[in-house]
């Protein structure tokens, strides 16, 4: 590790601790991470993002807030050791492997974060998912909610960039009108919102006497959280492919049963983030989204 000096001085600005090292951190597909090594012996997790949309870190760390209060039998996150409107400083997770004891333990605490609950469908104030504006007003019903602020928003902005044919809007159009039918009533749950494998780290807090070596324990980082559906977060996990998914989703079901027929949503869910991705990089994220819309018209 080396010390760049711009970064240094001001997670120094912002933790009252030198810092004697940082070292890039490769991965962030969004913001710049930085490794931060200070003089009382803590290691950190910078991140920055030049030009930051207001409110962009102030909502990640309202998001990690919101999850830790699900503590100690929801699912871990790094701890917040500060946050402004640039950046976001959390506590180091050492990377370890995952194993199917540790994919258990993220079902169970999963089913314990979602049954924390939420006000609403919704949260107090709109977020980020990305870079993207992450429209948070609640509704009445999960139906209502998931069309009109998670499925049309991002329809339109694919259209808006190219990424979807007109062909593909109307089968999404289609579908939302038959959203009410499809989807099953349930109270708001406690989501992360953006639970795919990239966010989810296998590791260990060695500054809580951890030791090096030890076994993974499950984190999430990164949340866009709100009050919604538990089967949104569930179907992002399935989305990208996560270590020992049967495992977690076996453990979940224990702690927290689903409802019947859950298995046949998971396609339904996965249209949100699909859209996201097909706003943020084209490619075949519209007609994927636009296939899997057509299987419950």
């Amino acid at each position: 590790m080396t010390r760049q000096p711009v970064i240094a001085r001001r997670a120094e600005e912002l933790l009252g601790s030198a810092v004697v090292a940082t070292a890039p951190v490769a991965g962030g597909d969004v913001a710049r991470a930085t490794k931060l090594r200070l003089s009382d012996g803590t290691t950190a997790l910078m991140k920055t993002l030049s030009q930051a949309p207001p409110g962009f870190f102030e909502a990640e760390a309202a998001g990690l807030r919101w999850l830790a209060e699900t503590a100690p039998e929801g699912v871990q996150v790094p701890a917040l050791l500060a946050a402004d409107s640039d950046c976001v400083i959390l506590r180091w997770i050492e990377p370890g492997r995952v194993s199917a004891e540790a994919a258990a333990d993220l079902g169970r605490a999963l089913a314990a974060t979602h049954r924390a609950g939420a006000p609403a469908y919704g949260a107090e104030r709109d977020g980020f998912i990305a870079r993207l504006p992450l429209p948070q007003r609640s509704a009445d019903t999960w139906a209502e909610f998931y069309a009109v602020r998670r499925v049309l928003p991002y329809l339109k902005l694919a259209r808006d960039r190219g990424a979807v044919t007109d062909a593909h809007v109307a089968t999404i159009e289609r579908l939302v009108g038959r959203l009410t039918v499809l989807l099953p009533d349930e109270p708001p749950a406690r989501l992360h919102g953006d639970l795919w494998n990239g966010n989810v780290l296998w590791g260990t807090d060695t500054t809580s006497g951890a030791a090096p070596g030890a076994p993974a324990s499950p984190w999430v980082v990164d949340p866009a959280a709100y009050g919604g559906h538990r089967e949104v977060d569930l179907a992002m996990l399935a989305l990208f492919g996560l270590p020992h998914l049967p495992v977690v989703l076996a453990a979940y079901d224990e702690a927290h049963p689903l409802a019947e027929g859950w298995e046949d949503r998971v396609a339904l869910h996965q249209l949100f983030p699909l859209l996201v991705h097909a706003c943020l990089m084209g490619g075949g994220y519209g007609a994927r989204a636009a296939d899997l819309a057509s299987r419950y018209l």
